[in-house]
């Protein structure tokens, strides 16, 4: 059918040279829409027609008009149901049985086709007129012969209306036939032979079309969230934990966090105890000798428990309740080495619960911990270190309420307000380890360890918009909302200073949402390896030229050795040369020459060791500001991979060296690559601008 249709618009065309799609459809009376399908197929044919698309307003009849077309009008129907020998009937009678009646009875009074009586209670009806005609149905036949005033009267009646048809207007074009030969889209074999291709026509290949999607997979957005918080406790000088034996012991678990083994949190409703294999037995002795003395005995200032421990409790195997176990382990490896050195730990990992299921509940979830061992830490590094680390994630009001844990103490809930919600909601648990966790390890006396866990589904669940957890993670989970959610960007610390808005309206190719705010312009302290002056300060500092008004002093420590001085005076020597424009938001950068490790101290204790992590922080200032100068992480998670792979590798090579860097110098000799990766010029980069 559609290639029949196809073919007498062709002949139409042919014999008559133009045509609409409208009035094609009224020639071959068929439904409007086939013709503008058959059109649509004949344009996949190169310059077979010309096709202009139009606009064409028609006057079509109402349902209560077409009852009017077929039956009669409404006033000449209440005629028409009245006796013919002028007797009058109950109105009530004529508006029961006549559809439309009421508006039939009103037109039939002012058209004097008929009058009422009233008698007492009751109203009648009866004819006036002699005879009638039914204008109204005539008009509905000659639609489109009636004036422009008629048609806006019944317009006003609901028996029209007005609609706006779009038609296509149809020529001749320069490879016009009344013949459709469908062209070839691919050289096949059977074409090659005999020369067949030859008298064969082939549809043009558009090389500006963009290929069909590849079916890859896509990050979840928990893991877009934990790649985020990652970032954050990188950037705050963590090292991350090993979280990889999702069963763990009970020792480990509970006994070595000074949790006694009748704590109700290890009763079957709360944990999931491992069948098979359904015991351990390899423990450490002399740690195990002292655990399970502070617990039965006490020890170290503490008088325990007071009940008698049981090996056979701590044997048992299970699937870890928190991540803290591994918390645990990494702080009695830490004094198996030869002295205590301070530790920043982190993990973000699941964890299980027999929990019972709801809308923010699940036997499976993730923890987020944050673990500091230091001297003479205090509540109030807790609180300060909780407040910095809020707010990164945009967080600032915080509120701290005291609370029990068997292995901190003091203990306290962290809550925050919820700016949508417009309430404060609990966000996180933190304390400071007990000594009778820390002692029986090894730790100094004057060590303690401070520490913070919190959820990540929570923050993924507002980040994206979530009310059920059963959404983010389940057989429930919507695949599309999946593969469509933009990466995730924590709002950082903020300050009043404004993005360029033309930067970001060009910022059409990212998903990314950019906040209109830039990070806190603070001071700060750069700590350089005289010895291996840091490659990528040169270019990082040319670029936030362009976005801040830096003011950069230098100074030398008292350890740098004379050998350094020529690289040392021609850095300093760039940074006099650096020029100030005051319309800029201003930041105050301490250049610091030292033997030692590359390093970005921020203000409240904030360290950022390493070359690779203050090119990093540096890097997203400029992105932050003006994403044009500098890819990183607003080209898309793809690409951000890519370039964290990268930085990976640089990071293990340091200090750096041209020789170290040399490998991927190689790479964009061998791609003939403008940059590293491509076109666009990306955090990588600056690592070889010498």
């Amino acid at each position: 059918m559609t290639t029949e249709l196809m073919e007498n618009i062709l002949g139409y065309l042919s014999e008559y040279g133009e045509a609409d799609s409208l009035d094609l459809a009224h020639r071959f009376a068929v439904d409007h829409q086939k013709i503008v399908g058959a059109i649509k197929s004949l344009q996949a044919f190169e310059d077979l027609l010309k096709v202009e698309s139009k606009s064409r307003k028609e006057w079509v009849l109402t349902d209560e008009g077409q009852h009017v077309l077929e039956k009669g009008s409404h006033e000449a129907a209440v005629y028409n149901a009245l006796p013919a020998d002028f007797s009058a009937v109950s109105q009530a009678d004529i508006l029961s049985k006549v559809p439309f009646g009421k508006v039939g009875l009103s037109k039939a009074l002012a058209a004097s086709m008929v009058e009422l009586i009233k008698t007492g209670k009751e109203t009648l009806i009866k004819r006036k007129a002699p005879s009638i005609t039914d204008n109204v149905q005539k008009h509905m036949k000659e639609l489109q012969m009636l004036s422009d005033d008629s048609k806006k009267e019944y317009k006003k009646r609901k028996l029209i209306k007005e609609n706006i048809i779009k038609i296509m207007v149809l020529q001749k074009g320069p490879n016009f036939s009344t013949k459709i030969e469908k062209p070839e889209a691919d050289l096949t074999a059977d074409l090659l032979m005999n020369d067949a291709w030859k008298t064969k026509k082939f549809k043009p290949i558009n090389l500006n079309a963009l290929g069909a999607a590849l079916d890859i997979g896509h990050l979840h957005p928990l893991l877009k969230v934990r790649t985020e918080f990652r970032k954050i406790f990188l950037e705050m000088g963590f090292e991350e934990m090993p979280t990889n034996n999702y069963v763990e012991n009970s020792f480990w678990n509970f006994d070595a966090l000074f949790q006694p083994q009748q704590h109700p949190a290890r009763d079957a409703h709360d944990t999931f105890f491992i069948s098979e294999p359904a015991i351990s037995s390899k423990f450490p002795e002399d740690y195990l000798k002292r655990v399970e003395t502070v617990h039965s005995k006490g020890g170290y200032g503490s008088q325990g428990y007071k009940y008698d421990w049981k090996i056979e409790e701590a044997q048992k195997n299970l699937l870890r309740t928190h991540t803290t176990a591994v918390s645990a382990r990494m702080l009695y490896q830490l004094m198996q080495k030869t002295e205590f050195k301070p530790v920043r730990y982190f993990s973000i990992d699941r964890v299980f619960r027999n929990e019972t299921l709801d809308a923010t509940h699940l036997a499976e979830f993730h923890q987020v911990e944050g673990v500091i061992a230091d001297y003479d830490l205090t509540l109030g590094d807790l609180i300060g270190v909780l407040y910095e680390f809020f707010k990164k994630l945009g967080i600032e009001k915080l509120e701290f309420k005291p609370a029990y844990n068997p292995y901190t103490e003091p203990s306290m809930e962290i809550f925050c307000f919820h700016e949508g919600l417009n309430k404060w909601i609990e966000i996180g648990n933190s304390g400071v380890f007990r000594p009778e966790m820390l002692l029986p390890m090894g730790l100094p006396e004057n060590v303690n360890v401070i520490a913070w866990g919190l959820s990540l589904e929570r923050p993924t669940m507002i980040k994206y918009g979530l009310n059920n957890i059963r959404d983010l993670v389940g057989p429930k989970v919507d695949l599309q909302m999946v593969q469509e959610n933009p990466l995730c960007r924590l709002d950082k610390c903020r300050t009043a200073i404004k993005v360029n808005e033309k930067v970001m309206r060009n910022n059409s190719y990212s998903p990314i949402i950019f906040s209109r705010e830039v990070f806190e312009t603070e001071d700060m302290a750069l700590f350089c390896d005289a010895d291996h002056p840091p490659c990528c300060i040169k270019p990082l500092l040319v670029l936030l030229n362009k976005v801040y008004n830096i003011s950069v002093t230098t100074h030398e420590h008292s350890s740098v050795v004379q050998s350094c001085r020529k690289d040392i005076n021609n850095i300093n020597r760039f940074l006099l040369d650096l020029t100030s424009n005051n319309t800029l938001p201003k930041m105050v950068i301490t250049l610091i020459w030292h033997r030692g490790e590359t390093c970005l101290k921020l203000t409240n204790k904030r360290v950022l060791a390493g070359q690779v992590n203050v090119a990093r922080y540096f890097g997203r200032l400029i992105e932050k500001a003006n994403s044009e100068l500098l890819k990183y992480e607003s080209f898309g998670a793809t690409f951000a991979a890519q370039i964290d792979m990268a930085l990976s590798k640089i990071e293990e090579a340091e200090p750096l060296t041209q020789n170290s860097l040399a490998l991927l110098h190689e790479f964009r000799k061998i791609n003939n690559l403008n940059y590293i990766c491509g076109d666009e010029m990306s955090l990588l980069d600056v690592f070889f601008m010498w």
